[in-house]
């Protein structure tokens, strides 16, 4: 559902001036969202739900700061990327810290990417399970960079404007990145995907 400017920053205003009661409702419709990108930049369920409790916190702490130029929810993946970002690089520093006691090959505290929840695609494709997982599993696949931009893209439905705020990118970048993400995407389905749906054509245009 598109954002209403106007409403978002009256409420910002009055939860400023004290109505701390309003903060859950402005955010809520950003949950869902800060969570996903967050589990796909962290990869553990438990680790991403404490990283979006501390972003709510940052968030309801600088709403202060928050002045319109871009969207209420693009300045908030904003803030969650960049919990995100933190939380990776404390990982990667103890890693450095620690390297003499990791075995080889061990990939650290990660565990393989399963995204919990999709946004709506075909109808009689997510009633098979099957397709479900596959789908899931690809997307949980690719690297992060595309990993990403999926998700605000195609799963949260932001535009390429939001996108490249959201993630401090170029433009051009998201486009670039989001028709390398599908490519990998159809690249890595067409084969698992032969048995479904027979004779539908365009499947893997879900997207479009």
């Amino acid at each position: 559902m598109p954002a209403n400017p106007e409403l978002e920053m009256e409420m910002i205003r009055r939860v400023t001036a004290g109505e701390k009661q309003l903060f859950h409702q402005l955010i809520r419709p950003c949950e869902r969202g800060i969570y996903l990108l967050l589990f796909s930049m962290l990869r553990n369920q438990a680790e991403a739900e404490d990283a979006a409790q501390e972003t709510a916190i940052k968030i309801y702490r600088n709403l202060h700061l928050y002045r319109g130029e871009a969207q209420f929810r693009t300045w908030a993946y904003s803030i969650a990327r960049n919990e995100g970002l933190r939380r990776l690089r404390r990982v990667q520093n103890a890693r450095e810290d620690s390297l003499d006691a990791m075995t080889e090959g061990e990939s650290g505290d990660f565990t393989p990417a399963v995204l919990t929840s999709w946004r709506e695609v075909p109808a009689e494709a997510l009633e098979r399970k099957e397709l479900g997982a596959l789908l899931r599993e690809a997307i949980g696949g690719l690297p992060e960079i595309y990993r990403n931009v999926i998700l605000l893209r195609d799963i949260q439905e932001m535009d390429v404007r939001e996108t490249a705020g959201a993630l401090e990118i170029s433009e051009a970048a998201v486009k670039v990145r989001l028709h390398r993400a599908r490519a990998l995407l159809q690249r890595s389905l067409a084969p698992k995907l032969k048995g479904f749906a027979p004779g539908r054509k365009g499947l893997l245009g879900w997207w479009r």
